[in-house]
């Protein structure tokens, strides 16, 4: 199957799921490694002389437009419209939930991982296929699935 997993960057139990699905046989879109060589999207790419964190909403907005944001952009779609199933792990912020309410929305087979025991209650998961408590179960979930690509 072909996997996108969307989390934060960073949330230590992503590169953990990535791991997971590879080695049952999946194939999966890491967004920290997209290709050999690549570490992924940074915003700290668009300005490396100012802190993007301090961006006003202009700048932000201009960051958007930069070549830099939408080959980032167009890289993580893409996987996102080429995958099979979404594995959202939690906990992340609003760019994974935005990915994953984009493949419900599409159609997309979708589990959401609750890989920490202080998690924000959120009505809207229900939205999603699967809903799971931890690393442990989404490994025995994701075991009894077809591997195919």
């Amino acid at each position: 199957m072909k996997i996108y997993v969307a989390s934060s960057c960073r949330n230590p139990f992503q590169s953990e799921v990535v791991t997971i699905c590879r080695e049952l046989g999946h194939v999966v879109y890491d967004f920290r490694n997209p290709a050999p060589g690549d570490n992924g999207f940074h915003w700290s790419e668009i300005d490396p002389n100012k802190d993007w964190k301090t961006w006003d909403t202009a700048e932000y907005l201009l960051a958007l437009k930069h070549p830099v944001a939408q080959a980032g952009f167009d890289a993580d779609f893409n996987a996102m419209k080429w995958a099979d199933m979404m594995v959202l792990v939690s906990p992340c912020g609003r760019s994974a939930h935005l990915e994953m309410g984009w493949a419900v929305g599409a159609g997309k087979k979708t589990v959401y991982v609750l890989s920490a025991d202080d998690f924000e209650p959120e009505l809207m998961v229900k939205m999603c296929d699967i809903v799971l408590p931890g690393i442990a179960s989404f490994t025995d979930f994701l075991a009894s699935q077809p591997p195919g690509t």
